[in-house]
């Protein structure tokens, strides 16, 4: 309930209320909010202080418009945790959600300078470029890029492709890797990204840009991989300790 003695802002008391209703499942996936007529009357406020409630809401990915139709209650996003290295299709299962693939692009190209620093090559080495959806249960969260060197990876067809890359090398290459280094930032998505991820114009995904090594010496690069995840589906956690 809304408590005009609280030191707390008003908005911050709605938003608050509402999130606590979004988590104990009484607002689910899909609902339509009330108005802001509606809470204002019920709680006798104004309309502007239920709108910067909702705004907020909004800005969190809680909730979402439909321009005609009304506020709903968003979908819950991915969340996927940073300490491990895991794969999407490893990270997916332990949901409990069924992930896969839509292969795009598989060939073997001489890559960039920058692509060749990263996986620390020589001019003039190959490396296979792999551009995939991902999805998770049916729905599209990521448009992924990969750089494998073809040193590393050998002969593949596209027939060979694996839905889970690491589980190919170390079940099918024994090769055992190590660590990953990573960075995430959020852009404005592509073209490219709008129209494989169904999101609108100007709309965020968070980039995760990883090189991958092996467990050798010196820590042979395996992968760099780009991967832009939307930003409205999925979130990232990581525990920092003292």
């Amino acid at each position: 309930m809304v408590n005009k003695q609280s030191p707390l802002p008003i908005y911050y008391q709605l938003a608050e209320e509402i999130k606590q209703l979004i988590r104990s499942g009484e607002l689910a996936p899909g609902d339509l909010l009330p108005s802001e007529r509606e809470y204002a009357e019920k709680y006798n406020i104004s309309r502007m202080t239920v709108r910067q409630a909702i705004n907020n809401l909004v800005t969190e990915g809680l909730i979402y418009r439909q321009k005609g139709r009304g506020t709903f209650i968003a979908d819950r996003k991915f969340e996927q945790n940073l300490a491990g290295l895991t794969s999407f299709s490893e990270d997916m299962k332990k949901r409990g959600l069924t992930p896969s693939s839509k292969l795009l692009s598989f060939q073997l190209i001489e890559p960039d300078e920058a692509t060749l620093e990263n996986l620390s090559l020589g001019a003039n080495e190959k490396v296979y470029e792999i551009v995939r959806i991902r999805m998770a249960s049916d729905l599209p969260v990521a448009v992924e890029t990969s750089y494998i060197p073809w040193k590393v990876a050998g002969d593949l067809q596209e027939a060979d492709w694996p839905d889970s890359f690491y589980q190919f090398i170390e079940e099918k290459l024994g090769l055992t890797i190590a660590y990953g280094d990573q960075t995430i930032e959020a852009v404005l998505a592509s073209d490219f990204e709008i129209s494989h991820l169904n999101i609108e114009q100007g709309s965020p995904v968070l980039l995760m840009q990883r090189i991958t090594h092996l467990h050798d010496e010196p820590k042979t690069p395996l992968e760099y991989v780009k991967s832009a995840y939307r930003a409205d589906k999925y979130k990232f956690r990581m525990r920092m300790n003292r």
